[in-house]
């Protein structure tokens, strides 16, 4: 199977599906990741005196090391305003998404729930245009079976922690995905790329939170049976 992920930022994948993302190419899925930005207009360039544009291409750097510890079978970081997807043309931002979908012909999409997680109005906005794209798309392209989001549990968001994030409803999860000890591995390895951001990797405890279940909801699939694998039953 082939699957596409879609995030607004570098780091996105780490701090979320990469232990997912790990276990499904030890399994011989395609895995591909879509980056919009470059994420240079992080308040953290500011420490290094960087410009938007340097801060940038140094994190770009750093997912070129992910993708090397996670194996991706492919990658695409575009260079669109990091903090300015709220104020682009949504068709502009759909335009390149269908064409990364058109190109990679995914089975599966994969991108933020309606809540974004963490809120930030870059992960909402990537949200609506994925699932608009989807919407679209679906209806002419036999390959594409199914969209999915990436999404944590509301008991875990709700308890106290440095970021304020959202969660998913018991009854919104749509799949339990359990993976391996080498994934988690894989996981912290692939944070450890981002040596610009160890302050806040550090800070937030993230390494010691990753688990061996990744949870998703499934974009108008009635989630009466959670299954166990977003490529299950498709």
């Amino acid at each position: 199977m082939r699957v596409l992920y879609i995030f607004p930022h570098p780091d996105d994948e780490s701090f979320g599906p990469a232990n997912a993302m790990s276990k499904q190419i030890r399994e011989g899925h395609e895995v591909y990741l879509l980056t919009l930005t470059k994420g240079g207009a992080t308040k953290q360039r500011h420490k290094y005196n960087y410009t938007i544009e340097e801060m940038g291409e140094v994190r770009y750097k750093e997912m070129i090391e992910v993708a090397k510890v996670l194996k991706l079978t492919g990658m695409n970081v575009l260079d669109l305003p990091d903090s300015g997807l709220k104020e682009m043309d949504p068709r502009e931002i759909e335009k390149v998404i269908k064409v990364e979908i058109e190109s990679i012909r995914p089975d599966v999409v994969v991108t933020y729930p309606v809540h974004g997680i963490s809120g930030f109005h870059d992960h909402l906005v990537t949200h609506a245009v994925v699932k608009r794209v989807y919407a679209e798309l679906k209806a002419n392209s036999p390959n594409l079976k199914r969209l999915a989001f990436y999404t944590i549990q509301k008991e875990l968001a709700d308890k106290p922690g440095m970021f304020n994030l959202s969660g998913s409803a018991e009854d919104e999860i749509d799949c339990i995905y359990e993976v391996d000890k080498t994934d988690i591995e894989n996981s912290i390895k692939a944070l450890d790329c981002y040596v610009t951001f160890k302050e806040t990797i550090d800070a937030s405890d993230i390494k010691n939170k990753i688990t061996d279940k990744v949870y998703f909801e499934f974009y108008q699939e009635d989630g009466k049976e959670k299954l166990s694998d977003i490529f299950e039953k498709l």
